[in-house]
C-alpha cells in the first residue's frame, strides 16, 4: 500500500484544508503515516503570514527528504501560490500547487511521474469563485472538529497577502454546513469549531449571515459545543453576542483581533475600527457574558510605531478586561503596501516590544485563570496527559488539567478549578450535585 504523510503550517483553517488533502489520498488507497516517517508522498501545506512561515517550509522540505530520501514531495498552500517558483527551486520538491489546486490534487498531477523536473499547478486566485470542502479533526483527538465556512477576504489591511494567496470572501452555504456538522456530530465530535479567514463575513455576498448560520448550526441533534475561531470585531454584532449569552451550545470564548491599541498605527495598518470602538465591543461582551474567555491578537513593529505608539498599545491592552494575547512581531511581506512604509521598526526593537507584550499577556491569563479559581465548568477532555494530568478545555477556552486515573478522552467532566498559572488551571471532577 501507498504511503503519504502531511504536515501544516499556519492556521485552523489550513488544518481542516489537509484533513481533505488526506481524504483524497485514502480515497485511492494511500495509507497516512507520521510525519518524518518514510512515506511515498510528503505533502506541506504552506502559511506565509510571516518569513518565519516561509523560511520554515523550506526547512521542512529538507526534514522531509532526510527522513525519505525518495518521497514525491508536494508543497500547495499560501506559500506556494505566491512564490511558486520560489517554492519549485528548492532541491526536491516534485510538484507545487496553489490554492485552488489542493482540492483536485489528481486532477493535476501524478506522483508517480517524476520526469522533467517539478509539476507546477498555479491558477489565479482572483479568478475563481470555488470552495473547496474542509473539515478536520483536533490533533490530540477525537474531541474537537475543525469546519471551514468562509475563505478568502475582502478587506485590504496593509500588511496581509491572505487576500493575493486566498482570493476574495465567499462562503459555503449555510445547508451544506449544517450536513458536515451533522456528519462530524455523528462521527463522535463533541466541539465544532468555526474557521476561516474572515468568519464574521460568511454569506454576505449571499444575502446570508453569521448569525443566520449560528441558529441553524446550534440546532444541530446532538451537537454539544460550537464555537467561532476569530471574529472581526466590526463584524461581532450585539446580535451574535446575545445569541452566545443566551446558548447552550454556543461557546462563551471570542477571539476578536486588535493589531495595536494606537489609532494612528490602526489607520495606517487600513482596520476598519478604532480602539473606542474595539473598547466597546469588548465592553459589550463583558456585559451580556461576563466571565467569557477573550483573545486578543496584536502585532508590534509595525512601520512608523513609535515609542509613544507601543506605549498606547501597552496602555490600551492593559486596561482592556480581555483573557489572553497572540503576539506576532511584524514581518515586511512583499506586494503588501506595509513594505513600502517609510521609518521600519529596528529587528531587535520589534523582538523587544513582542517580550514586553508576552509578559503582558501571561499576566492577562493568570488574571483570568484566578478569576475562576473555585468555579465548576465542562472540561472536554483529550488525550494528552503530562505528570499524571489529562487536559482539556472549558467552554471559555481554559486548558485545565484533572487527574488523569479513571478518565477518558472525549468525554466533558464537570470539573472545580482548584488551581491556576499563566499556563493552565488545575481541578477536580465533581458530582453533578456539586456542579448543580
Amino acid at each position: 500500500m501507498p504511503t503519504v504523510s502531511l504536515h501544516t503550517l499556519g492556521c485552523k483553517l489550513n488544518h481542516a484544508e489537509t484533513s481533505a488533502m488526506a481524504r483524497q489520498f485514502i480515497e485511492r488507497g494511500y495509507d497516512v503515516v507520521e510525519f518524518g516517517a518514510r512515506a511515498d508522498v510528503t505533502v506541506i501545506n504552506t502559511c506565509t503570514v510571516t518569513g518565519r512561515a516561509d523560511r520554515e517550509c523550506r526547512q521542512l522540505i529538507r526534514r522531509s527528504l532526510r527522513a525519505s530520501s525518495d518521497s514525491f514531495v508536494l508543497v500547495t498552500g499560501c506559500y506556494a501560490q505566491l512564490e511558486p517558483e520560489q517554492v519549485a527551486s528548492i532541491e526536491g520538491v516534485g510538484a507545487v500547487l496553489g490554492s485552488r489546486e489542493k482540492f483536485s490534487i489528481f486532477d493535476h498531477l501524478n506522483p508517480d511521474n517524476r520526469s522533467g523536473g517539478p509539476q507546477v499547478h498555479v491558477s489565479d486566485i482572483s479568478k475563481g469563485d470555488d470552495f473547496g470542502v474542509a473539515y478536520s479533526s483536533d490533533e490530540n483527538g477525537r474531541t474537537r472538529a475543525f469546519l471551514k465556512v468562509q475563505d478568502g477576504c475582502d478587506y485590504n489591511c496593509s500588511f496581509c497577502t491572505i487576500p493575493l494567496a486566498r482570493g476574495g470572501s465567499r462562503s459555503q452555504p449555510i445547508d451544506a454546513c449544517v450536513r458536515q456538522a451533522e456528519m462530524l456530530v455523528s462521527q463522535g465530535y463533541k466541539e465544532i469549531v468555526l474557521t476561516g479567514v474572515n468568519v464574521g463575513d460568511y454569506g454576505r455576498k449571499d444575502s446570508e449571515n453569521l448569525l443566520k448560520l449560528l441558529m441553524r448550526l446550534e440546532s444541530v441533534a446532538g451537537i454539544e459545543r460550537l464555537r467561532i475561531s476569530s471574529i472581526e470585531p466590526n463584524l461581532l454584532t450585539d446580535a451574535i453576542i446575545d445569541l452566545v449569552a443566551d446558548s447552550k451550545v454556543l461557546c462563551n470564548h471570542f477571539h476578536i483581533p486588535l493589531q495595536s491599541g494606537d489609532d494612528r498605527i490602526l489607520r495606517s495598518m487600513r482596520r476598519r475600527y478604532d480602539t473606542r470602538a474595539y473598547a466597546g465591543r469588548i465592553a459589550r461582551v463583558r456585559d451580556r457574558i461576563p466571565n467569557c474567555g477573550i483573545g486578543v491578537d496584536v502585532i508590534v513593529g509595525f512601520p512608523g510605531e513609535t515609542e509613544e505608539h507601543f506605549s498606547n498599545t501597552v496602555s490600551f491592552v492593559d486596561n482592556l478586561p480581555v483573557s489572553y494575547l497572540h503576539i506576532f512581531t511584524y514581518s515586511e511581506r512583499p506586494n503588501t503596501p506595509a513594505a513600502q512604509y517609510d521609518q521600519p521598526v529596528r529587528p531587535e526593537r520589534r523582538f523587544a516590544r513582542s517580550r514586553a507584550l508576552r509578559m503582558l499577556g501571561r499576566k492577562k491569563r493568570n488574571a483570568f485563570h484566578q478569576s475562576r479559581m473555585g468555579a465548576v465548568r465542562p472540561v472536554l477532555l483529550e488525550g494528552e496527559v503530562r505528570d499524571g494530568l489529562r487536559f482539556g478545555f472549558t467552554e471559555e477556552y481554559i486548558r485545565v488539567g484533572v487527574p488523569a486515573e479513571g478518565t477518558e478522552e472525549n468525554t466533558i467532566v464537570n470539573t472545580m478549578i482548584s488551581g491556576a498559572d499563566d499556563e493552565a488551571c488545575r481541578g477536580r471532577i465533581v458530582t453533578p450535585e456539586v456542579a448543580g
